[in-house]
């Protein structure tokens, strides 16, 4: 009888042993397959976080001198050979053979057409840029209208921002201002990547001024490099992505958003005006924009006046400057001649005003250039002597934001791209 009872208890010890072993196998697997569970669904949240952060921008091409957003034709080529997508079909093209579109072009019948290099980029033979004929990265659609085509260039904004860099900021410039422009420019594209600009044909942004100019310039090293080490990276206030507007050259302080015509809110106030300057003085001190004479007859002046504003207000006898905003810009004109008198406020129209052909700027080192469509800021004085109005002004651009010169300067001094935009966008956080 003992014997049996040991045999029961021996048995049993077994089966718990087995159903332990057993127990623990199955919740190590259990284990194991939770853990390759959380680790494929990190990798696909790495991968998708990886998409998200560097997502298409669509970008409309504009013609020759940025004059037009509708091509007449299109040209295109590609030292890798092209493959052209319209509806089902696929073509594909030898490495360097030129394909021509026009508006009538049977392909269209079946929708937009797309068009890919097989390696590379496709270069645009028909579109002329700063450096040349350019060339670009990604994919290009083309739609046609009833005036022509409409060529829309999609690729990664990272890529686009590589194209943006160098034709916005000297490519020679120190390394620390080209990444301050790179996080300029990348903000400045998210938030234009929330809408489309241009509805009609899917596009957030053109190529030009409108926005921010793309592909005038040749690809740099630097300004490659610039993006990459920032890759990512943005402007932001109370954690959203800011508006950076950016100019040329400041006269050694900047402006706010009423020089626009724009009240200052919580949502502007990182735009303030600041002095851009150190113990030592205003960066841009040296530079030639920084302070600038133009002397102008009143004949000259007065039929800009009336032309730009579309009243004649005959010979100009004075002209006023009524209100001046933050860092001294000039937000409100009365010009007044011998058949009347008109105003004009915020720092473009003022600009416009007094600007076109006629007369010579003369620049801080002397040299010399001739008037514009724009007046270079509105950050001037103005007096009358005799029969010419003498306007000294200082700075190139709009005046809000960033002055690239002045990063430049900075990052000569050794101020880092954190530090620079920090400086021009106050109480912002970058990354």
């Amino acid at each position: 009888m003992s014997v049996l009872v040991l045999v029961f208890i021996i048995a049993g010890l077994t089966s718990n042993l087995e159903g332990g072993v057993r127990g623990n196998r199955q919740e190590k697997e259990a284990f194991d397959q939770k853990q390759e569970e959380v680790q494929t669904k990190q990798e696909n949240q790495e991968e998708e976080t990886q998409v998200v952060s560097n997502p298409n921008i669509r970008v409309l091409l504009m013609t020759n001198g940025y004059k037009n957003p509708i091509h007449s034709s299109v040209t295109v080529s590609s030292t890798t050979g092209l493959s052209i997508t319209y509806g089902e079909k696929v073509e594909e093209c030898e490495a360097g053979t030129e394909v021509t579109f026009m508006p009538d072009d049977s392909r269209f019948q079946s929708g937009n057409i797309r068009i890919q290099a097989k390696e590379g980029e496709i270069t645009v033979n028909s579109l002329k840029r700063g450096y040349g004929i350019p060339s670009y990265q990604g994919i290009l659609e083309l739609r046609t209208t009833a005036e022509g085509i409409a060529i829309i260039n999609e690729l990664p904004v990272e890529n686009y921002l590589c194209r943006v860099v160098p034709s916005e900021m000297p490519s020679g410039y120190e390394i620390e201002a080209l990444k301050a422009q790179a996080v300029c420019a990348r903000s400045y594209a998210y938030r234009q990547m929330a809408e489309y600009g241009y509805p009609e044909y899917e596009a957030h942004v053109d190529d030009s001024t409108n926005y921010q100019v793309y592909g005038n310039s040749a690809p740099a090293d630097n300004a490659d490099r610039a993006v990459q080490e920032t890759a990512g990276q943005v402007v932001r206030l109370d954690g959203e992505i800011v508006t950076t507007y950016y100019y040329s050259t400041s006269c050694g302080k900047t402006t706010s958003m009423k020089a626009w015509g724009n009240e200052e809110n919580d949502g502007n106030r990182y735009l303030q005006s600041v002095e851009v300057k150190d113990e030592n003085g205003d960066y841009e001190r040296n530079l030639p924009w920084y302070r600038w004479e133009a002397r102008i007859p009143a004949k000259t002046l007065s039929n800009l006046v009336g032309l730009n504003t579309g009243k004649d207000i005959g010979t100009l006898q004075n002209i006023n400057i009524l209100e001046n905003g933050p860092g001294g810009v000039v937000l409100t004109i009365e010009a007044v001649g011998d058949k009347g008198s008109v105003r004009f406020s915020t720092e473009n129209k003022i600009r416009r005003a007094f600007g076109g052909k006629g007369y010579t700027i003369i620049k801080h080192d002397g040299t010399q250039v001739k008037s514009s469509k724009l007046l270079p800021s509105a950050f001037f004085t103005i007096n009358k002597s005799g029969d010419t109005f003498v306007i000294q002004g200082g700075g190139f651009g709009h005046g809000i934001g960033m002055s690239q010169t002045g990063a430049n300067e900075m990052a000569k001094s050794g101020k880092n791209y954190q530090e620079i935009l920090t400086f021009f966008y106050q109480g912002v956080t970058i990354g």
